[in-house]
């Protein structure tokens, strides 16, 4: 930046800034304000001949006077002109001027737009830099449309040739985040870009010269030289990056994708920080466009990482290298699954294990910015290692470091490691170890003072909760919900419940739960909650004359809330006479304690005990009179709710002249509630969001039992930013024990993650079973041919078929999901495809002998029978020969006969697939792939997909509705393959997670390949 000097002072503008200052009163001052706008105006009316510094010093006093909250209507033209000049100051405040008070709508954007081409192709990286500052500060759309061809270029250019300038220094305050840079009085975040009057800048310390402010004379702060052209590509990232934000449409990378990756190359690590940023937010839109960013960012890390504080001493900030471009870098890494390539996975597992290693040293400085940075890139290290959730090793160091933070004396550390503990309790081989910390969690949910705190600790709890410790955690809750802030009870009753529920062994302890949640915190059960008790009730012979003997019980406190009453009502009128045999709860004392109750309630309350006492009548003949007494008074009969007074006058009605066996037969016990999905996590999906919808649909494991009441156990995720690869299903935890014979009255509990019915499990061996447990192991590959014809055609022979045209992978991909339709089609002939298969024989084509002529128009039939022997991976060639003009044309393409094609659709209850899936738990038997969707995400096109493939859909075994899970058996005359598949649709993020086990490996990873393909 050119030095500035003393004449540049302005003292007309600090002599007007004093004033303004000195002034005693808001009246004194709009008078001093007043009289110098209209000295302004004289002299931008008057004098035509005024010079540059003076209408800087003009636009100067209207940009303070805007500032202070004043209306400015004139002078803009002024700044304009100011834009054409070539002195660096009269252009600074032109730019200024225009970035703070021209609207995006004004008129003279196009005389602005003239100015910032002009200063773009001046070659002047000073100018250029104001001009792209300006443009990202008014960001219009007019704007944005005449500069987005141009600042790409600008930013991948290499040099600027014939031009040779002294660097210009940028003043970079770390310690307060941002950066003045060009002279251009500037404040910048370092993802925005925003003016600030000289003034605040004055109060900041920063000189506008590109001295060191006075903040930055503290420890670990450096005064950056930065080389022209750099300044110009990261001004031009980060004003790319705000017209994409306002705009996507409006900056389309195209043949400048791999030059703004290789920015990540740069040695200037200003340039390289904007760069990640600008990625980071295209990739979202166009992930693979930009997958080759993956490698270049994990070796930019790698250097970041293995540096010592001195290597980057410009970019070091508190003893820690480059924290913010590390950070940058571990969230770009988020946006893409675990690379694919080994030596870039190791490198950064390399990179990894060294941030974890780093956390444990002791702190190189005492400051609170040298444990900030140094946290900063650990959490979003953590970040990353539950995003993959690939690496055991590195999971559950994590889960320990995150453990030394939750005692911590910082409150957002403890806090910050509460929530990312969440997410890592839904991994497979990180929830044992965040189970380990459990007395430190209910102690934080006692002792916190912050509330957020406490609420992160409770859906901690939640989280980490199994059959094994979830009365522990359920009674720690219950006790923390006496206490509790007013704002999460209802959320902390819904999650209560969910997990009684979920982890209930003894039903007797599921009530005692649910009416000790009604009891202390009535008034935030809501009806979700005590319907649900209601249905397990009804639908569990083994519990209802404990939960009649309790409610009973609960309903004699003197004090009691009208929840209490509704399921005490409802109950007892199903199921009192379970109870009528003790003296004590004989029926005439359930009908006077229920009937105490009556005035104290509301009108919705009142309607359902009437319903009781009609049951009443019939269950115990001998309240008959007592009740006909209460059904006919006035209070009834002439009761001001319609709804009272129809059910009195109808039930009285019915209880006088229906008959014993009518009266019976009308009201009989009700029957067991239908299965489906549960509405309490509904609700409690609701009450956290749409944010959160995916962490609640999440599945808990449970190491010893995966089949909890007859269901998966659910896991929760994070709300911020769900890991696609969480383990939603719980499908890798340890075989479950035999379960026992269902009840009679059915099993609700099963159905509360779900959408329909739940089978259950089968008395006898099925055929499913049958293959579940007697598959053959593995076999080894053998030579033999796969695939037999048992009449080959005569020629042409293997050796002479030529190698398949380029598209034949592609043409084949769209025959994996069906069996008919155009395999290949060109302006000479078509090709139809329609097949049968049925276990290992399939009817495709028929091979035999073609007329030496073939007309145009005509068809020629070919049937061809197949049998697969084994396993394959690669479907056979079809070769098509014939002459047309006189050339010969030879075409080879890939037959639509993929291995799935042999699939026999498989039906298992959830029970059995939860075993066989245990069961192939080998490294080798799954193949797992996370990919975008090349597809719009429909649930029933991706249904049809999935049957087309060949496997059979199971219902009610993932928890997640939108899940799918299959099984099927691929038939071959040597062996029986059996496949197990999940598919994890997140439409939130336009992703895919697809999981295939088998019995061989190479089945696995080729059936994987094929159905994400359809994707």
């Amino acid at each position: 930046m050119p030095a500035v000097s003393k004449g540049d002072g302005m003292r007309g503008l600090a002599v007007f800034i004093s004033d303004i200052r000195n002034c005693k009163s808001k009246e004194a001052e709009i008078k001093r304000i007043n009289k110098e706008l209209a000295n302004i105006r004289s002299k931008f009316k008057g004098d035509k001949a005024l010079d540059g510094y003076s209408k800087k010093k003009y636009v100067c006093k209207l940009l303070f006077i805007f500032l202070l909250g004043h209306d400015i209507d004139f002078g803009h033209m002024e700044a304009v002109n100011l834009l054409s000049s070539n002195k660096y100051t009269e252009k600074q405040i032109g730019y200024l001027f225009i970035s703070v008070l021209v609207n995006s709508n004004s008129e003279l954007i196009r005389l602005i737009n003239n100015a910032i081409k002009n200063d773009l192709a001046s070659r002047n990286p000073t100018f250029m830099c104001l001009a792209l500052h300006c443009i990202a500060n008014v960001g219009s759309r007019e704007m944005g449309e005449a500069f987005a061809a141009d600042i790409p270029r600008i930013l991948v250019a290499g040099c600027l040739e014939g031009v040779r300038t002294r660097p210009h220094p940028v003043v970079v305050c770390q310690r307060h985040s941002i950066s003045i840079s060009c002279g251009y009085d500037l404040i910048r975040s370092r993802d925005s870009i925003g003016p600030v009057p000289a003034a605040l800048m004055a109060d900041m310390g920063a000189t506008n010269g590109g001295g060191q402010s006075q903040c930055c004379s503290q420890e670990g702060v450096q005064c950056l030289q930065v080389d022209s052209m750099d300044s110009v590509k990261q001004s031009a990232a980060l004003c790319l990056l705000r017209l994409y934000k306002a705009s996507p449409d409006l900056a389309p990378m195209g043949e400048w994708t791999a030059r703004v990756v290789h920015l990540l190359n740069d040695q200037h690590m200003g340039v390289v920080t904007a760069a990640v940023s600008l990625i980071t937010c295209l990739c979202k839109k166009n992930p693979d466009d930009f997958k080759t960013c993956i490698s270049l960012a994990v070796s930019r890390l790698s250097r970041i990482v293995s540096s010592a504080s001195t290597d980057l001493q410009d970019y070091t900030y508190y003893f820690v290298p480059a924290p913010w471009l590390s950070v940058k870098l571990l969230r770009l890494l988020q946006c893409y699954p675990p690379p694919e390539d080994a030596a870039v996975k190791g490198r950064l597992v390399e990179c990894l294990e060294t941030v974890l290693n780093k956390a444990q040293e002791p702190p190189k400085s005492k400051k609170v910015q040298h444990s900030n940075a140094k946290n900063a890139i650990l959490f979003e290290t953590i970040s990353l290692i539950i995003h993959y959730d690939s690496e055991p090793n590195l999971l559950v160091r994590a889960c320990n470091q995150l453990g030394q933070f939750l005692q911590h004396r910082e409150t957002n550390l403890r806090y910050l490691a509460l929530e990312s503990m969440c997410t890592l309790a839904s991994s497979e081989f990180s929830h044992e170890a965040v189970k380990t910390h459990i007395d430190t969690v209910i102690n934080a949910l006692k002792t916190e003072r912050d509330v957020s705190v406490r609420q992160r600790a409770a859906d901690l709890l939640y989280a980490m909760c199994d059959r094994s410790n979830a009365k522990q955690i359920v009674s720690e809750m219950l006790r923390y919900l006496e206490t509790a802030d007013y704002a999460i009870r209802e959320e902390i009753v819904l999650k209560v419940a969910i997990l009684a529920e979920k982890y209930a062994v003894d039903y007797s302890w599921y009530v005692d739960t649910i009416l000790n949640l009604i009891r202390i915190a009535g008034d935030y059960v809501s009806e979700e909650v005590w319907y649900r008790v209601l249905q397990i009730v009804t639908n569990r012979d083994d519990v209802q004359g404990y939960a009649a003997k309790t409610v009973f019980e609960a309903l004699q406190a003197p004090a009691c809330h009208e929840n209490m009453v509704k399921v005490g009502g409802y109950i007892l009128g199903e199921f009192g006479n379970l109870i009528a045999g003790d003296p004590r709860s004989s029926p005439p004392v359930q009908f006077s304690l229920l009937h105490s109750k009556f005035h104290l309630c509301s009108v919705a309350t009142r309607a359902l005990l009437l319903s009781t006492y009609i049951k009443f009548i019939n269950l115990f003949p001998e309240t008959k009179a007592t009740i006909q007494g209460v059904l006919r008074a006035g209070s009834q009969l002439r009761n001001a709710d319609v709804e009272l007074q129809q059910r009195a006058v109808e039930y009285l009605t019915l209880s006088s002249v229906a008959s014993t066996d009518v009266l019976a037969t009308v009201l009989e016990e009700m029957p067991p509630f239908p299965e489906r999905e549960s509405s309490i996590l509904a609700k409690l999906k609701r009450k956290k969001g749409p944010g959160a919808a995916s962490a609640l649909d999440d599945s808990r494991r449970d190491t010893s039992s995966s089949d909890i009441n007859g269901g998966v156990e659910p896991t929760p995720s994070t709300v911020s930013t769900p890991s696609p690869s969480a383990d939603l299903l719980g499908l890798r935890a340890a075989p479950p024990p035999a379960a026992p014979p269902a009840p009679v009255g059915g099993n609700l509990l099963v159905d509360v993650f779900s959408d329909g019915p739940t089978a259950q499990p089968s008395v006898g061996p099925t055929p499913e079973e049958a293959f579940l447990s007697e598959l053959e192991p593995p076999a080894p590959e053998s030579p033999m041919a796969l695939l037999a014809d048992p009449a080959p055609a005569a020629d042409p022979g293997p050796e002479d078929i030529g190698p398949p045209v380029p598209e034949a992978d592609e043409l084949l991909n769209k025959f994996v999901c069906k069996n008919s339709g155009v395999l290949f089609e060109n302006q000479l002939l078509q090709i139809g495809v329609k097949s049968e298969f049925r276990q290992n024989l399939g009817l495709a084509v028929q091979t035999k002998r073609v007329a030496a002529q073939v007309d145009g128009g005509a068809q020629v039939q070919q049937v061809l029978n197949i049998e697969c022997l084994r396993d394959f991976l690669t479907p056979p060639l079809l070769s098509v020969r014939f002459r047309y003009g006189g050339t010969t044309q030879s075409l080879t393409l890939k037959l639509p006969v993929t291995i799935n094609k042999f699939f026999q659709p498989t039906e298992m209850a959830a029970q059995d697939f939860f075993q066989r899936w245990k069961q192939l738990s080998l490294p080798l038997q799954e193949a797992q792939k996370i990919f975008k969707a090349n597809h719009p995400m429909d649930a029933e096109v991706t249904k049809a997909k999935l049957l087309g493939f060949g496997s059979a859909l199971l219902d009610n075994v993932d928890p997640n509705p939108e899940n799918f899970v299959g099984a099927g058996i691929i038939q071959t005359k040597a062996l029986q393959v059996g496949c197990l598949l999940r598919l994890e649709p997140n439409a939130q993020a336009q992703m895919y997670r697809l999981t295939l086990r088998t019995s061989k490996e190479p089945v696995s990873r080729h059936l994987c390949e094929l159905l994400a393909q359809q994707f």
